[in-house]
């Protein structure tokens, strides 16, 4: 038996038996293995903690992954309560999970019985709906441990004279998370209570920017300018090239045989030097590159590991470090394009990764040095959307000093939360919302724009130009940033009688009505709630997150008005996770009935007369029974899935950004750059980027915010040297490239030889496209030029290999 970050361990390449997973018993392999969730979560017991840990389901459900790319025969099961599978990409990521074959999600609580002393196996007891009570022995036992505050979290607390709350974390202010009880001081991360790596990056910045509001005034007087040594010219050496293959823990290590690529690359031309490295990203590691290039004499380097869209940054630093032009560095993907997608192929895996090195030191040998450019930053902001998102964020920014272009859809600011009128946490959202509102209002520094529609963008990181028809007329925004906040909307109910029956509310209408003292619904005798109206099926496969501490809510706030009511709320997992734990405990104290369905057994409405009475009759199988009940209900309330605003679309071509599966932005990256987009200079926050809370929400617009001011703050951004030129020469000026080009990097003009095309470096991305489209071929892309990208393709398939090739076809034509 081991704890969850025990078994993280076991399956690091760093861990005490270098990536296998052992029992440390026997150092057998286990075969069957068994998670434990809520372990130390959700117990109101002595050692336990009432609140939900927030992180274990999905760090479980990983393991499990993992695990079975170990070991594809392993037989997995997940004990359970609920799943909280509510964060962004969660459900996706539990329904690969659940769908991996030899794993078992079955929700019981378990316990342990005993240890079988012949083998050392773990015996736990669990109940069934249709078996009743089991037991079942397994190889191995991970418990999944949830998250205690700090140990020396009170002590701390005293030093910095912040209160806790009672479970030992910050006391946070729902208005403000990263505030605390004393001014000047700010909390980020778990410390605000239990959370995922995303949302604690995003606060790190949003507490990074909530400081630099207080430090403006300081701002660019106590950073000294970093240095790198002179470049060497090494355009004239026969090609250097060294190459370091990264393991990348396991993630690599233990599908590709790196030893075995190390001894290849060396028999390869142009290599000098070859090694191998755990992380190739570590601070230890990139000392290592810069320090051997210099002592090798290389001038070239290939880095044969993960993505370049992740580190290569990085590693063209490291480049620079050692006086070497950052364009001399080329990777080779052999995590994503090998072995994550060859896992179970060793020997496969070994040798593409060494045809992905042989290409990359071909390309590597033929890279030239390119001169990167600065440009001038545009110091004002362009902030789209005026909900809570987009407020606070236009608010920090203009608070340290920046012109603000707040952009709103509609006639009024505030959004969807004009709508809400508390928080589970008690928060009067009315009331904040009015003081953002005219906080936004009378600050000098930002200019609202309502009714508004952008009609056009144009421009790069630092200088967009924004062009916005509003209740000002047409207005033209310079700009050297963007902030995306255009929040979500609400889906509207097709199912459950919602628009045929005035009694079917959605969950809004429902905290609508419960606040203006609607007689109707708060003298009913009986309210059913339905969660997951709309999402968590086979068109929204995500989960909305906020809506059963919504219903929750509600049901409280019904309760302490009328306490004779009853009121149901029918659910699949109850999700509310962190300290919303201890409101769903309340609430089940209270009397409010939680009866959970299955999706393939939803529940069914229908409007009926019973006893002269008009009910809508709420029929659900209870799954603990295994008999339909049938409840009559005065009111029924649909907790409806939070959905992208249909102009999503339109907005994401507009600012050249992405949108993921399911139409909300997506981030750059989930862990490393969770609020900006895949766009230089666009970042995302809010409900645009997936649904949330709103203390979430306003952590990630200071989070948004913090991003735009380190951009801000800076004179000039520098251009990629990577960029398309043309051979006049060749070019004659049919203007298929400048058609290609979305960006409007490229111009047709008149010249003393004709029309030319002509590339204007700044406007240009370097996506290639009309390198591609050229049929003179006039269009080179530096850094990819074709003599490069020729030696690449040459070096995927030999001359050798292919007239062998060609041989063999021809003898079995002859033979047939």
């Amino acid at each position: 038996m081991v704890t969850s970050l025990d078994y993280e361990r076991l399956l690091c390449a760093t861990g005490p038996y270098e990536g296998e997973v052992l029992r440390a018993s026997d150092k057998k392999h286990p075969h069957k293995i068994a998670w434990i969730q809520c372990v130390g979560s959700r117990q109101v017991i002595p050692g336990g903690n009432s609140y939900c840990s927030a992180v274990c389901c999905t760090y479980a459900q990983k393991q499990v992954i993992l695990t079975k790319e170990h070991d594809a025969e392993a037989e997995c099961t997940i004990f359970h309560n609920d799943i909280r599978s509510y964060g962004k990409d969660f459900e996706r990521y539990f329904e690969k999970t659940e769908n991996l074959p030899g794993v078992r999600f079955i929700r019981s609580y378990v316990s342990i019985v005993k240890e079988n002393p012949q083998n050392r196996n773990v015996t736990l007891r669990y109940s069934t709906p249709d078996d009743g009570v089991k037991e079942e022995e397994f190889d191995m036992v991970v418990l999944s441990v949830g998250l205690n505050p700090p140990a020396d979290a009170r002590d701390l607390a005293h030093k910095f004279g912040i209160e806790l709350n009672s479970h030992g974390f910050c006391k946070a202010i729902p208005s403000n998370p990263m505030a605390t009880s004393r001014p000047g001081i700010f909390v980020s991360g778990a410390f605000q209570g239990p959370t995922d790596i995303p949302e604690a990056v995003f606060a790190a910045s949003g507490a990074g920017s909530q400081v630099g509001e207080l430090l403006d005034y300081r701002r660019g007087k106590l950073s000294t300018e970093r240095t790198y040594p002179p470049e060497r010219d090494v355009s004239r050496e026969e090609p250097r090239v060294g190459v370091y293959v990264c393991r990348c823990g396991a993630n690599i290590g233990r599908t590709v045989d790196v030893p075995s690529t190390v001894e290849y690359a060396l028999t390869l031309p142009n290599v000098v030097y070859a090694t191998e490295q755990l992380f190739s990203c570590a601070t230890n590691s990139a000392k290592e590159i810069s320090d051997l290039a210099k002592e090798k004499g290389l001038n070239r380097v290939v880095i044969a590991a993960c993505s370049p869209r992740t580190l290569e940054a990085l590693f063209r630093d490291t480049l620079r470090e050692a006086g070497l032009n950052q364009y001399y560095c080329e990777m080779a993907n052999i995590r994503e394009h090998c072995s994550w997608v060859h896992s179970k192929e060793k020997e496969e895996a070994t040798q593409k990764a060494k045809d992905l090195i042989r290409m990359s030191v071909a390309r590597a040998s033929r890279l030239e040095p390119l001169q990167e450019f600065d440009l001038p930053v545009n110091k004002a902001a362009l902030v789209v959307g005026g909900g809570i998102a987009g407020l606070t964020c236009a608010l920090s920014i203009a608070s340290q000093g920046h012109e603000v272009h707040l952009v709103e859809k509609e006639a009024d600011l505030g959004g969807m939360a004009r709508r809400i009128h508390t928080t589970l946490e008690g928060m009067d959202v009315q009331t904040y919302v009015r003081d953002l509102i005219r906080k936004v209002y009378r600050h000098p520094a930002i200019h609202v724009y309502t009714d508004a529609t952008i009609t056009e963008t144009a421009g790069y990181v630092g200088n967009f130009v924004t062009k916005v028809k509003s209740d000002r007329g047409t207005t033209e925004i310079q700009h050297g940033a963007t902030v995306i906040a255009v929040g979500a909307d609400l889906y509207r109910p097709i199912e459950y009688l919602y628009g045929e029956d005035d009694r079917v509310l959605t969950h809004l209408e429902l905290d609508e009505k419960i606040n203006k003292g609607d007689e109707r619904v708060l003298n009913a005798e009986s309210l059913v709630m339905i969660q997951c109206v709309g999402c968590r099926n086979e068109d929204r496969n995500y989960c909305s997150r906020v809506c059963c501490s919504e219903s929750i809510k509600n049901a409280l706030a019904l309760k302490e008005k009328n306490p004779k009511m009853d009121v149901y709320i029918l659910f699949r997992d109850i999700r509310t996770y962190g300290f919303k734990e201890d409101s769903y405990r309340d609430a089940a104290s209270q009397d409010v009935r939680f009866i959970r369905w299955e999706p393939q057994d939803k529940p069914q409405v229908e409007a009926i007369q019973e006893g002269g009475k008009a009910v809508l009759r709420v029929t659900v199988t209870d799954p603990i029974l295994g008999k339909k009940l049938e409840i009559d209900a005065d009111i029924v309330a649909l907790a409806a899935a939070v959905i992208p605003p249909a102009g999503n679309k339109e907005l994401a071509q507009l600012f050249g950004v992405s949108l993921g599966p399911n139409d909300f932005f997506k981030e750059a990256h989930v862990k490393l750059r969770p609020v900006d987009s895949g766009a230089d200079g666009v970042f995302l926050c809010g409900m645009a980027h997936y649904p949330k809370h709103i203390p979430e929400v306003i952590n990630q617009a200071y989070g948004a915010a913090g991003r735009v001011i380190t951009l801000l703050s800076h004179d000039t951004v520098v251009a990629s040297g990577s960029v398309c030129e043309v051979n006049e020469k060749r070019c004659f000026g049919c203007g298929e490239c400048a058609l290609a080009c979305t960006y409007g990097a490229i111009q047709l003009r008149e010249t003393r030889n004709g029309k030319k095309s002509v590339v204007n470096p700044v406007l240009c991305k370097g996506c290639g496209l009309c390198n591609a489209k050229c049929p003179a071929g006039a269009i080179q892309l530096k850094h990819f030029t074709d003599e490069a990208l020729t030696a690449q393709i040459d070096a995927a398939a030999p001359e050798k290999e292919i007239i062998r090739q060609i041989e063999a076809a021809a003898r079995e034509l002859v033979e047939a």
